[in-house]
């Protein structure tokens, strides 16, 4: 009997049925995953969103499952062909490949050579033979030849028997299955390099002759195969390494399928025959359609494993530390074209911008410092946000000067990653947002956002455009897209956001807003100035009660007329707030903040039919720090003065850097010089690594050495294994790693290694 969704759904999450059913109901009521996990909590029993994201994304998949189940045994029964054994088998099948599998022998398809030997009435001769190898086929094919049919000879008659036969063993779904499983288990991925692509293909000469295990294979690893498939130099195909357990004569998956129907060549009449139906199945029709299934399934793993590494870097990246609202100037770095600098205020509004000149060709350094100070001097800059494109270090250096030259400003300067601000610059957002600023200026008010918001900034770029994906345009976009938008969702919900300066793409990631309320919002705001309270969102267009209900909780107004409306506590607990003022008489405003005294209060004290010990903690948690910011201290990397292109770095050197992307098999570290560095997996740390982000996350400022720099083909090579001394690398970053060199990365390699690392830099 097929269990229910909700059952399979509580086993593979290990909980109980009720909290999956108490959370579907909410989740089909329209309430949001951010909600449910922050505020409903007696409902589900405390499910964490990590479970309520895997609660949905399972549901959404069983459900799928259970409509195409219904629609193919509606599809069988019309044919007539549904039996009760078959129905059953159909309920019991738990994957959409297992359900397809079932399926396929039901298929309505154009007419096969099968069917019309079936309608030709062969199928009773096919059966025979299989049934009793001992019967001799051409005695028994004579039986069969009728000209009225178009079988004209035993060999017709054979051969319409043997397309029968075929046809019966690839349809059926026991012996896919099987087939599939073991090859899987046992196959491997064979990639050559195709004839005459030897150098336009170099990229990829890691993989002109290997050989890997199809279930090990690294997700990395894949997505290159595919990659270079697609570009024209790889060809892959799955393979079997044959063994000595079967008859010479067939192939290991031949063997298989004739063990399945019991087929053994015992010299009878039929059994070279029947051998012969073996051997055709397997290279007409099944060998190939394997083979799609596998890379298939390589892909589909492959890419969730990329797509999960893009979601955890862009999580990271937007989770960075804030510097906080502070006066900044934003400086876009440039040669020829200048240094595009922008002033914006604590909330990020633009203030004024201008262009200097202070490097090459023009060099006009002082002039460009005076223009720097008098502005800095004019808004009491605080922060100097530096982008960290072509020119950055020079003017970083230009900063430096600046700072030294005006002590008494106070002011520090920050590099942070340019990526993305060129796209947010020609957006449509930006446009309406500076209708009036040039292209390049826009950029650097980007840069200076980012530097006092992350979360704030990097929402109003598209994710693949930030730089921190793994093969993120081999992947499939759809998935990419919900994944990305989920990590923005948590993340913009799990920090909060203040009502009354958030930007649309800010506030239409809140629980429970469309694009629509959000821009409400905003123009709800500009016509009636700033929130005094979260009452007033209910006066917003199109901001009903259930909008209202899923984002007041994550909405902040501060400084405003309920000082809970700063806070991360639900307008619809208020009222508990009120009784645990009013029993012990205190003052709302002196309650909050005072951690010995809401320390002292027990929960349960204060549950009533609605609300539970669960939310009452919640509550008094959030009361001691209320609108307190998850989001990590903020911190600088110090890059090291002189070291400011690859040219300048030498073995053994020891530098500051920014973690700016983190894949499956390592980190790329942001050193000052215009190039990520690589540390590999195996460099990461002195014990074994089996994820990079167990030991760093995008965003991190960490100490590395260097280990080799390959200035031809821009590559550098990095270690966190600060004790080693580093030694000569016995391969070249430019030599093809064979196979077996493979195994040794995935083995974690040793220090003498450390060159394979570099070579993967050319995968990201």
């Amino acid at each position: 009997m097929l269990k229910s969704i909700i059952q399979r759904i509580a086993e593979e999450l290990s909980v109980h049925e009720s909290q999956v059913e108490a959370t579907i109901t909410l989740l089909d009521g329209g309430d949001t995953v951010p909600f449910i996990a922050r505020y409903r909590k007696e409902v589900t029993a405390s499910l964490d969103d990590t479970q309520l994201r895997l609660l949905d994304e399972r549901l959404i998949y069983l459900r799928d499952l259970d409509e195409r189940r219904e629609v193919i045994i509606k599809t069988i029964a019309e044919q007539g062909k549904l039996t009760e054994q078959l129905k059953s088998t159909l309920y019991e099948a738990e994957t959409k490949t297992r359900l397809e599998d079932l399926y396929k022998p039901y298929k309505i398809k154009r007419q096969t050579k099968a069917q019309i030997a079936r309608e030709a009435g062969l199928e009773a001769l096919a059966q025979s033979l299989l049934d009793d190898p001992q019967l001799k086929p051409e005695l028994e094919a004579e039986k069969y030849i009728n000209s009225d049919k178009a079988i004209t000879s035993c060999k017709e008659a054979l051969d319409g028997a043997k397309q029968i036969l075929m046809e019966r063993f690839a349809e059926n779904p026991e012996l896919i299955g099987n087939l599939r499983e073991y090859l899987w288990n046992n196959g491997v991925m064979v990639s050559r390099v195709v004839k005459g692509q030897e150098e336009s293909g170099s990229k990829f000469s890691d993989y002109f002759d290997t050989k890997e295990n199809l279930y090990k294979m690294p997700s990395h690893r894949i997505l290159a195969l595919f990659r270079g498939r697609k570009e024209g130099f790889l060809s892959i195909n799955t393979e079997i390494e044959e063994n000595d357990l079967k008859p010479a004569q067939l192939c290991t998956m031949e063997y298989k399928i004739a063990q399945f129907y019991a087929i053994e060549n015992h010299d009878r009449f039929a059994d070279a025959w029947l051998m012969e139906v073996v051997k055709w199945t397997w290279r007409i029709k099944i060998k190939v359609s394997l083979d799609m299934d596998i890379k298939k399934r390589l892909r589909e793993i492959a890419e969730a494993a990329a797509i999960d590494v893009f979601g955890d870097n862009l999580k990271d990246l937007l989770l960075a530390a804030p510097a906080g609202q502070k006066v900044t100037l934003g400086l876009d770095p440039g040669l020829r074209t200048g240094v595009k600098v922008v002033v914006v205020d604590e909330t990020g509004k633009f203030l004024e911008d201008s262009t200097i000149y202070p490097h090459a060709p023009k060099r006009q350094w002082d002039q460009s410092i005076h223009v720097l100070a008098a502005l800095a001097q004019k808004y009491q800059v605080k922060l100097i946000s530096i982008g960290n494109g072509t020119a950055s270090r020079e003017t970083d250096k230009l900063a430096a000067d600046l700072i030294k030259q005006y002590p008494r400003l106070g002011m520090n300067k920050i590099m942070v990653s340019e990526a993305g601000a060129s796209v947010y610059s020609a957006s449509e957002l930006a446009a309406k947002e500076f209708p009036d600023l040039d292209v390049s200026l826009r950029g650097a008010v980007s840069i200076a956002r980012r530097l006092q918001d992350p979360l704030a900034e990097l929402v109003k770029i598209d994710p693949k455009s930030i730089g921190v994906g793994q093969y993120q345009h081999d992947v499939s976009q759809v998935q990419l897209s919900r994944k990305l938008n989920v990590i923005i969702e948590d993340c913009v919900n799990g920090v909060g956001v203040d009502i009354n300066t958030a930007s649309i793409p800010l506030l239409e990631q809140v629980s429970g807003l469309s694009t629509t309320i959000a821009a409400n919002i905003v123009s709800y705001r500009e016509q009636h100035g700033a929130f005094k309270n979260r009452k007033q969102l209910m006066k917003v267009p199109r901001l009903g009660e259930k909008a209202f209900e899923q984002s007041a909780g994550f909405l902040r107004v501060m400084n405003g007329d309920n000082p809970l409306d700063a806070s991360a506590v639900h307008p619809e607990t208020y009222q508990l707030v009120e009784k645990i003022a009013l029993r012990k008489n205190r003052d709302i405003r002196k309650l909050i903040g005072d951690t010995q005294f809401l320390k002292s209060l027990n929960p349960a004290d204060y549950t009533d039919e609605k609300f539970g010990v669960l939310t009452i903690r919640d509550i008094v948690q959030e009361l001691e720090k209320p609108g307190r910011d998850p989001r990590p201290e903020f911190k600088t990397a110090e890059f090291k003065d002189g070291i400011e292109a690859p040219k300048d770095l030498k073995p053994e050197m020891l530098l500051q850097g920014v973690v700016t992307n983190v894949t499956n098999f390592g980190a790329f570290v942001d050193i000052g010089v215009h190039q990520d560095g690589l540390v590999h997996i195996s460099q990461l740390a002195d014990k074994f690594v089996k994820d990079p982000r167990d030991i760093v996350k995008a965003g991190d400022i960490v100490t590395i050495k260097v280990v080799e720099v390959d200035l031809k083909r821009n590559r550098i090579a990095l270690t966190m294994r600060l004790s080693e001394k580093v030694e000569a690398p016995k391969k070249t970053i430019a030599e093809p790693i064979k196979n077996k060199m493979h195994k040794k990365i995935a083995k974690q390699p040793a220090p003498e290694n450390n060159a394979m690392a570099a070579a993967f830099a050319k995968l990201k």
